[in-house]
């Protein structure tokens, strides 16, 4: 969720423009890392203080040397802070167990309840177990503000009986005040009341009533491939779907489509349902709308059952406004020291209208490093991404920023260092808790050294989301006729990134698919999609070229855009229209709060050929590990045959962006001499194209000019080969290893990568892989039954009530 003015990142590209070579990147890396291991290993045993001296990222990157007293003072305070942790709590590991002191815990018999208040003159703790009557459960204060109770037991069985209501209720200036606890594990609200607040329930099942884990957590893989989902909206009808029916609907689905990961947003509770899951109310709590703690974690152990790492969308970067049923309610006036949140102007995010937390505040670190670990420990996720890290960063919050790349707009006085130090602190823990963990930052930036280490300075996360590349996307499909696209600029965007940090790729996520925008599919076909998305009706010119692009928009940014790749929900098939959740500018409608499944599950629809390639795609990348190789190398990106080149891993990929143009015997530059044939055709039948390339056809390469002199070469690759390029096609070669007989009998690449793992496949499935074996046959044939209905060519700024929106009619 994010929403600032962006600029282009001209110094993220460290290579050049003429050729992007992640190769040469790693090697610097490597090196970097061989001086690093060689230094740590000539002492005995590195201090924290001498880490806050040595910042290893100023000898990876010689541009930060002129900010090094910045990053020196920043790595000093992560240092001083750590080092107070580990001295007053023990650990860092121990000071993120807060809700083992914090919230409700079991002790022997009896219930031991905590809470941080230190504006509070008395405090009580009422609900349904003392009839909300708090008189004879009163609190106790500690020096630091902290009140606690201990319940015994009664009869020997807890006083507060599992999932009944409680809270936490405090006076301050002379008046009672009822609050939901800041560390409650659920909230309910009362369904048949419009706009109730929030309940906080005391969650603590029997044993046998309690979900036990059975899969363990697959291991990472080696670059992330996933599924941004939301599991509210994920059912087709228009209602809210449950954890349990996405564990068992949605993510065989995923599977099927050869993703490793799945994302998951608005776990964490969220009182109104139109913010997306962003304005979160209760951190600790599961979002109630889609089921019980126990489901959720029913919905985790399914996904490492399909081999599916699960991460959280998690949101630190701000807070809910909501007193009655969100973290703010805390807050009465009291200083910053004492508050979650930074007082006066600081504490408040314009555009966002919610609450910004104090992260320089003792227990503010203590609370969102525990809601952390509790995430992983409790449930099992398996990372986390980051929400909204660009205001986190900065004091500005990216707010009217264009970003250009210069290093002294991410190192100045605008730099919120406390919130880096956070930063800092959380991905040093979660990785020490969970070594595998995958943690992705979604920053528009580009602040270096944030996908690096912690000990070398950097900020400490995995991957960053490269968020320009959707925008350059929309840019060109909004702005730009097809012979406008610069093959020069496209690459440049996707490729426009610091090889030593790794980025997530995605062409459209969520963000692209809100009310008042529109998905790539939806902006390429439009109203067409209404009306000519039958087999069994000739396919118009903006149809086909509707597919054919999409097909080509998600393929190149998988390929070329990062070290992993995302996609959102829906958006593997082309899902046609927005997303706009309940609000009263639509009257409480669901109708768009949810995944049209049966466009992509029925034979007749051509929504399968999108599908078909999403699933190709992945798994092409599950055979060749392209996406995690260090050799990435683009050789050409001509503007005249509008055709861009390039190398990932040993695949060879072809991209002709000409509206018209076939070439034949177009000659493209590789790397390693030998023979190569077709691993992925988008103009294959069984994704909706003519079938035009030939899968069984062996290319020879030649070599070209003098071996070991670049410029000699053709367009610098030591060897070619020559291939036919239809227009608006992407195809994939790979290097036939001449020992093996994988491919011997001349089955095609796509052949094999449609049929990768159908166990758990959707009935689409099924459907494709009958094309794959199928002869070809005309696309034109009888009129089918689609009814055309009217929508509107102009993009959707502002759904009233009043409007009325065509349906999807199969």
């Amino acid at each position: 969720m994010y929403s600032i003015s962006l600029a282009s990142h001209p110094s993220l590209l460290l290579l050049g423009s003429s050729a992007f070579s992640r190769s040469s990147c790693r090697k610097a890396e490597n090196d970097f890392a061989i001086s690093t291991t060689l230094k740590d290993s000539s002492s005995a045993m590195t201090t924290i203080e001498e880490d806050a001296k040595d910042i290893g990222i100023l000898r990876l990157d010689p541009s930060l040397e002129p900010f090094k007293d910045h990053l020196r003072y920043r790595t000093g305070k992560y240092a001083d802070q750590k080092k107070l942790t580990e001295k007053y709590e023990g650990s860092l590991e121990e000071f993120s167990q807060g809700y083992l002191k914090y919230g409700f815990n079991r002790e022997e018999g009896g219930i031991v309840y905590s809470e941080w208040a230190p504006a509070a003159q008395e405090a009580q703790l009422i609900g349904d177990f003392n009839d909300w009557d708090g008189s004879n459960h009163k609190m106790e204060r500690n020096q630091f503000g902290v009140w606690t109770i201990k319940i015994p037991d009664s009869a020997g069985k807890p006083a507060i009986p599992h999932n009944s209501r409680v809270k936490f209720r405090f006076m301050h200036n002379g008046t009672w005040i009822d609050r939901i606890p800041a560390w409650i594990k659920y909230a309910t609200v009362d369904p048949s009341t419009f706009a109730a607040p929030y309940d906080g329930v005391y969650w603590e099942p029997p044993s046998s009533e309690r979900y036990q884990f059975k899969h363990a957590r697959p291991p990472k893989p080696e670059a992330p491939r996933i599924y941004e989902a939301h599991v509210g909206m994920s059912s087709s009808e228009p209602r809210v779907n449950s954890y349990r029916e996405f564990a068992d609907d949605v993510l065989p689905r995923i599977k099927s489509n050869n993703y490793n990961t799945v994302q998951l947003m608005a776990i964490m509770e969220h009182s109104y349902y139109g913010s997306f899951g962003y304005h979160v109310t209760n951190f600790f709590a599961v979002s109630s709308r889609s089921g019980t703690p126990e489901d959720l974690k029913y919905l985790i152990d399914k996904a490492h059952s399909l081999g599916l790492r699960v991460l959280m969308d998690v949101v630190h970067s701000h807070a809910s406004n909501n007193v009655t049923d969100g973290l703010n309610g805390f807050d009465v006036g009291q200083s910053s020291q004492e508050s979650y949140f930074h007082t006066g102007p600081r504490g408040y995010h314009e555009l966002w209208d919610s609450r910004l937390f104090n992260y320089a505040n003792w227990e503010v670190l203590r609370f969102l490093l525990s809601n952390l670990r509790w995430w992983l420990e409790e449930y099992k996720f398996d990372g986390f991404r980051f929400d909204g890290v660009t205001s986190m960063l900065y004091q500005h919050h990216g707010i009217n920023m264009g970003f250009t790349g210069n290093y002294a707009e991410y190192f100045s006085e605008a730099t919120d260092v406390d919130a880096v130090v956070y930063l800092m602190m959380a991905n040093y823990l979660i990785h020490s808790v969970l070594p595998d963990a995958t943690v992705v930052a979604e920053d528009v930036s580009g602040m270096p050294g944030l996908c690096r280490l912690v000990t070398e300075g950097g900020v400490g996360f995995d991957y960053r989301l490269a968020m320009a590349i959707p925008d350059k996307w929309i840019d060109y499909l909004k702005n730009k006729k097809d012979d406008q696209w610069s093959m020069k600029e496209i690459a440049s965007s996707l490729t426009n990134r610091r090889c030593t940090e790794k980025c997530i790729a995605y062409a459209e996520s969520h963000d692209q698919a809100i009310v008042g925008d529109k998905t790539v599919a939806f902006l390429l076909m439009d109203q067409e999609m209404y009306s000519g998305m039958s087999c069994l009706t000739p396919c118009s010119p903006i149809v086909e070229r509707g597919i054919a692009l999409h097909k080509m928009i998600h393929f190149i940014t998988m390929a070329l855009g990062g070290e992993g790749y995302l996609n959102f929900m829906g958006n593997e098939f082309g899902h046609p229209e927005w997303i706009d959740f309940p609000r009263e500018g639509n009257s409480w409608s669901y109708d768009k709060c949810r995944r049209q499944w049966t466009l992509v599950d029925m034979e007749h629809l051509r929504y399968k050929f999108m599908n078909a390639f999403d699933r190709a795609m992945n798994a092409l990348d599950d055979s060749f590990s392209f996406l995690a190789s260090t050799k990435q190398i683009v050789s050409s990106a001509s503007e005249e045959d509008k055709v861009i080149v390039f190398e990932s891993g040993d695949l060879v990929f072809v991209f002709n962006f000409h509206p018209e143009n076939t070439y034949e015997g177009y000659k493209i530059g590789c790397d390693l001499p030998g023979k190569y044939r077709v691993a992925l055709d988008s103009d294959a039948w069984e994704f909706g194209g003519p079938g035009r390339v030939a899968h069984n056809v062996d290319h020879f390469t030649s070599p070209e000019g003098i071996p070991g002199v670049p410029e000699t070469n053709f367009n610098n690759r030591p060897n070619s080969f020559k291939v036919l390029s239809p227009p608006r096609t992407c195809v994939v070669y790979y290097r036939v290893d001449e020992d093996s007989s994988e491919y011997s009998e001349g089955v095609s690449a796509n052949e094999k990568t449609v049929h990768v793992d159908v166990e758990h496949e959707s009935p689409a499935a099924d459907v494709v892989a009958e094309q794959v074996s199928a002869e070809p046959t005309s696309h034109e044939e009888e009129p089918g039954s689609i009814e055309e209905e009217d929508v509107e060519d102009e993009e959707v700024e502002e759904m009233t009530s009043d409007e009325k929106e065509p349906q999807l009619i199969p």
